[in-house]
């Protein structure tokens, strides 16, 4: 490696140890002084039958549209309102019934007084975050979430990077802290994330399990060769063997038609060759976790059941279709 990528790989080190140093102290403050106070927050926006508006300038307006972003997606309704475009008209977005969460580092943000003085003026609740407990925003806030002051990781002490790193975190802990509070679960998250390879994972097994016509199935009793056309007919490299009684006996696939390869083979029962008590998954599997189940046990089919009661299955192709993979 050259003298310069040295130096960027100590400057890179540097940069995740100072930032590291500043959550370390976030950490220790909650379990102190900040820690009341974050109770209150929690509670207040908990309670509130409005929305959390963020607002804040600069880099800190730039994390508090993450903050709100996150909020929303976890069952907090959330969104950000610039402070300046607050100032021309953006104020009547804001209900009484509404907590507001400003962030600013020096909390002396200029831009931010007019909404200060609006939610001062119709008591709208005001939640702040910054690191000066005796600034314009934390004497006039409800709650005053002061942050530690730590180094920031810029050299020259000026570019905003620990301190963003702390709001950010502090905003993820507010978040998750109301997500626990409310009971939110993965259901609740796949209502607000139905696209993209995250929503896919929150989708069940239930939602795209081959069944009924579709599926392969054969008796006990059936030879092989007939087992064999019936894998052919539907596609999936297996069969699932019945009982009499119409329950699942066990599943026969491809590589065990390989594996056990003999010239009298295709005259033998089924039973000679299956699988008996095959792993199943239950309907209500969520795709992600039938994906780790997959890859876990090294297998491309997933035999959707209840007990021995066959209900579906699931080929890994039909992952890849959800974009669950």
């Amino acid at each position: 490696m050259t003298q310069k990528g040295d130096a960027a790989i100590r400057s890179a080190l540097r940069t995740v140890e100072v930032e590291a140093q500043g959550l370390a102290q976030l950490r220790a403050a909650l379990g102190n002084g900040l820690g009341a106070p974050f109770r209150e927050a929690v509670e207040r926006i908990r309670a509130t039958e409005g929305r959390v508006i963020v607002t804040g300038m600069g880099k800190s307006g730039h994390v508090g549209r993450k903050i709100a972003a996150t909020l929303a997606s976890t069952g907090t309704p959330a969104y950000f309102v610039h402070p300046a475009e607050a100032s021309h008209g953006d104020l009547g977005m804001i209900r009484s019934d509404d907590v507001i969460l400003a962030l600013s580092w020096s909390g002396e943000t200029a831009e931010l007084t007019d909404l200060v003085e609006y939610s001062r003026r119709y008591r709208v609740a005001l939640v702040a975050i910054t690191s000066r407990p005796d600034s314009a925003l934390a004497t006039r806030a409800d709650v005053a979430l002061v942050l530690p002051r730590s180094e920031e990781a810029c050299p020259n002490g000026l570019a905003p990077t620990t301190s963003t790193t702390m709001q950010l975190v502090l905003g993820d802990a507010l978040a998750v802290a109301l997500l626990e509070a409310r009971g939110f679960t993965p259901e609740d998250f796949r209502a607000f994330h139905p696209g993209g390879k995250l929503g896919a994972k929150l989708r069940r097994v239930t939602d795209i399990m081959h069944k009924g016509e579709r599926l392969p199935v054969v008796s006990e009793a059936a030879r092989l060769e007939d087992v064999i056309a019936e894998m052919g007919r539907k596609g999936f490299g297996c069969a699932l063997v019945m009982d009499e009684a119409g329950l699942l006996a066990g599943i026969v696939t491809d590589g065990d038609l390989r594996r056990n390869y003999r010239s009298d083979l295709m005259q033998k029962p089924v039973s000679a060759l299956m699988t008996r008590n095959p792993r199943t998954v239950p309907p209500d599997l969520l795709l992600g976790e039938a994906v780790e189940f997959q890859e876990r046990h090294k297998i491309t089919v997933l035999v959707v059941a209840e007990g021995r009661n066959c209900l579906g299955l699931v080929h890994y192709l039909d992952r890849l279709r959800a974009r669950a993979a």
